[in-house]
């Protein structure tokens, strides 16, 4: 029943039709889902896997990028104690997906870090363009503002956006968790 149900969604989410599945976006999914050490559950991580990976299908088109990004924002999102469609909101605003983005403030890579922490924390050497240098900086502080201000959202990304008491950055973050990446 388990494993009917598992067939249904991944159909569902990536528009194949029962009769003709895609037996390889299958198997990927499912190796994804066996290798994905942040989910409790195979079956859990199968439906978020396909899930995500059909919303994210328009600004990652390649499929095994999309899978091995979206494995690593869950993983670095529950190391740090946050949903994983709020990290993949804040990159949707901070970088539309782009790992080389590179702010006019010199923010880089997926979730916009300031190069300035690596000195702060002694590693100059880390490479914030690497994909999961930046997730786990970003999720690390993105938890700590959180934290800081009491589990107040709007506040800690302000904060994370350098834009503490404005609405705007925040009000986008919360508006594409909302719309695109907690949506039923």
């Amino acid at each position: 029943m388990r494993k009917l149900l598992t067939l249904m969604l991944l159909f569902a989410f990536t528009g194949v039709a029962a009769e003709h599945p895609d037996a390889e976006l299958r198997e990927k999914l499912r190796e994804a889902a066996s290798a994905a050490d942040s989910f409790e559950d195979r079956f859990d991580a199968e439906v978020w896997l396909a899930d995500m990976s059909a919303r994210l299908a328009r600004q990652l088109k390649d499929h095994d990028e999309r899978i091995e990004l979206l494995m690593l924002v869950h993983k670095e999102a529950n190391r740090a104690g946050l949903p994983p469609e709020l990290v993949l909101a804040v990159i949707d605003v901070e970088s539309n997906f782009d790992r080389y983005a590179i702010s006019v403030a010199g923010a880089i890579g997926l979730m916009q870090i300031m190069p300035f922490w690596l000195d702060e924390i002694g590693r100059p050497n880390d490479n914030l363009l690497h994909v999961h240098t930046n997730l786990r900086y970003g999720c690390t502080i993105l938890k700590h503002y959180l934290d800081k201000e009491s589990g107040d959202l709007r506040r800690a990304l302000g904060r994370y956006n350098g834009s503490l008491g404005k609405r705007k950055y925040p009000n986008k973050v919360i508006d594409r968790l909302t719309r695109k990446w907690f949506k039923a």
